[in-house]
């Protein structure tokens, strides 16, 4: 009985798909915090007020579809009552150095100031011809209660990719998403995914 015949191309096909789905298999998650993860900032039973603003690096590309991400993701995030009981959003150009008044007295007042969003693909840094992902940098403020209260600000970097993987700016609002629960909800303990 004769072997049975192997067709190269196909043989050359199935492999490089076997060998993307491994080194899809290699994306994962990594969150840092600074200064160290400040514990859960979500109240879901308190209604909060959330001022957010970007701050872009100078020669940041495609601002407005960043900036249209920014709102998509936070919005996402914050409608659903999960983080707070009742959110409501305002559009800053920059976030206040302290609590501004106008805010409910009954409600937290946050601020998130998005600096970095968006994909990252490096060619030929490792033994993959492409490592990429999507990178998400924001900072939170807690503001206080009380006027003679001092605010709280923590630094969230949040990255996803790995070996093979490419993304484009099309997942950014789920980026930030993510990015959001991680740095807000589980104070750092972000699986990974």
């Amino acid at each position: 009985m004769a072997a049975p015949r192997i067709d190269p191309p196909r043989a050359r096909a199935t492999l490089a798909l076997m060998v993307c789905a491994l080194l899809a298999a290699c994306a994962s998650t990594r969150v840092s915090f600074q200064p160290a993860a400040p514990g859960p900032w979500c109240e879901p039973a308190a209604p909060a007020v959330v001022l957010w603003a970007t701050r872009w690096r100078a020669d940041q590309k495609d601002v407005a579809a960043r900036e249209s991400a920014a709102a998509a993701g936070l919005r996402d995030f914050f409608a659903p009552a999960g983080c707070f009981a009742h959110t409501e959003l305002r559009r800053v150009d920059a976030l206040p150095p302290a609590a501004v008044p106008g805010a409910p007295d009954a409600a937290r007042l946050i601020g998130i100031e998005v600096q970095e969003l968006g994909p990252v693909v490096k060619l030929l840094s490792s033994a993959a011809l492409v490592e990429g992902g999507t990178e998400v940098v924001f900072r939170a403020v807690r503001y206080p209660a009380r006027a003679d209260g001092e605010a709280q600000s923590v630094t969230v970097h949040w990255r996803h990719g790995g070996p093979g993987v490419v993304k484009g700016v099309a997942s950014l609002p789920q980026d930030l998403h993510a990015a959001l629960q991680a740095g807000l909800m589980a104070g750092g303990a972000a699986p990974e995914r």
